[in-house]
């Protein structure tokens, strides 16, 4: 099947594999230490004929698993973005090495996992979790190389800057919904697609009110029915926050209007996405949950890794629901959907407070329905932002410092008129 004819392009195109190559591919990991890193690695060293990894970036604070990880993939160079790591990094390599063998080069400091993501490779994995994943993500781009993208923020805060720099087919996206729906327009044009539909396992508190959400607490909302996150994700998947932010990345990625993508409830989280075609067939991508197979879609694409993970066994019985979503209880997809239709800093805003909201909320300081209750003042404070033709990283930057330091300020009077 040829490319979508379709103008212009979306950034995640199936039918288009930028500069694909057959053979091992170089691969550079950022956040080689969180949750997408170490399944990556996993994969990785299951399939040393397929990948090769030439360096690893990471926060930092986690450097006996970094010294391993190099090691075990013996890359050229770490990165680490605390610089105070260093020194604790770099014993624990000369534990791991052992006398006598070379060590990898050691980046320190907030750049080094931008400097990475351009190196000489094929494929930038960026695993990192945060908007600051935006300029490693532009890095790569720039760079030419492919981009596996599962730090969903970059695309979410910066779109209009990854969009002015990734060629079609550039990305490749890691995230298990847009690496559904990526697999699912493989088969056909956009021309033939009605709508995207995002699926949600709804959180720990599926089926709640508004009201049963008062009391919930951090241990209630960090434990996940299916994943296992970090915790801002795990947070941001029990206010269904995560699920607005892929439906901004989605209308970015397949640049399809926000009305024609919807989010349905699926709580065994089996059918990660679906895309309706117009002539009323619906494809849907499944799997049994686990992110080794949307990561090995963001590596080999358009080739399949064999055993990547696990299949469905036919010979049991299974139930799959789908359940509309409780808009009322959970608003953060409307105010999603709001904040990406008005474009320019808006997104930035949103994630941002949002950022600031869950921390406040894990520390015991702001109650469940608070999160939302805040972002929604904050994004309604910010108005509706200029064009986002030309926005500037700047603009982004300073966009996330207000929005966060107004989210404290509305968090912190919220609490004080709460014990008042």
């Amino acid at each position: 099947m040829g490319p979508m004819t379709d103008s212009p392009a979306p950034l995640a195109d199936p039918h288009l594999v930028f500069d694909a190559v057959e053979g091992r591919r170089d691969l550079v990991i950022l956040g080689s230490t969180g949750s997408i890193g170490t399944q990556a690695i996993d994969l990785v060293l299951r399939n040393p004929d397929r990948f090769r990894v030439t360096a690893l970036s990471a926060a930092g604070g986690r450097v006996a698993l970094l010294a391993e990880q190099a090691r075990l993939l013996r890359v050229r160079t770490v990165g680490v973005a605390s610089p105070d790591a260093v020194p604790a990094l770099r014993e624990a390599l000369r534990q791991e090495y052992g006398a006598g063998e070379p060590l990898p080069e050691i980046l320190a400091g907030p750049d080094a996992a931008t400097e990475l993501a351009a190196s000489d490779c094929h494929t930038v994995l960026n695993g990192i979790t945060g908007s600051i994943g935006l300029a490693p993500t532009l890095a790569a781009l720039k760079a030419g190389r492919t981009l596996a993208l599962a730090n969903k923020e970059s695309l979410i805060v910066g779109g209009p800057l990854v969009k002015a720099l990734a060629a079609p087919g550039q990305i490749i996206p890691v995230d298990s919904e847009h690496a559904a729906l990526f697999q699912a327009l493989a088969a056909g044009t956009r021309a033939d697609v009605r709508r995207l539909v995002v699926t949600a396992s709804g959180g720990p508190f599926r089926g709640r009110t508004r009201s049963e959400l008062a009391e919930v607490t951090p241990e209630q909302a960090l434990a996940h029915p299916t994943w296992a996150m970090g915790p801002v994700i795990t947070v941001n998947s029990a206010t269904l926050v995560n699920k607005g932010l892929e439906v901004i990345e989605a209308h970015l990625l397949y640049d399809i209007p926000f009305d024609r993508i919807e989010v349905v409830v699926h709580p065994q989280s089996y059918v990660h996405s679906m895309v309706e075609f117009t002539d009323g067939s619906t494809l849907a991508q499944a799997t049994p949950p686990d992110m080794r197979g949307p990561i090995a879609i963001g590596l080999g694409w358009p080739m399949r890794v064999p055993d990547a993970a696990p299949a469905f066994d036919w010979t049991k019985a299974s139930t799959w629901e789908f359940i509309p979503l409780d808009t009322e209880a959970f608003p953060s997809v409307g105010l999603a959907r709001h904040v990406g239709a008005l474009g320019g800093t808006a997104p930035a805003v949103f994630n941002a407070a949002n950022e600031e909201c869950v921390d406040a909320f894990l520390s015991g300081k702001l109650p469940f329905n608070g999160i939302m209750d805040t972002v929604t003042a904050v994004v309604g404070e910010h108005g509706t932002p200029e064009s986002g033709t030309s926005l500037t990283v700047a603009d982004v930057l300073e966009a996330e410092t207000w929005a966060r330091t107004r989210a404290r300020e509305l968090s912190a009077k919220a609490i004080a008129e709460a014990r008042a």
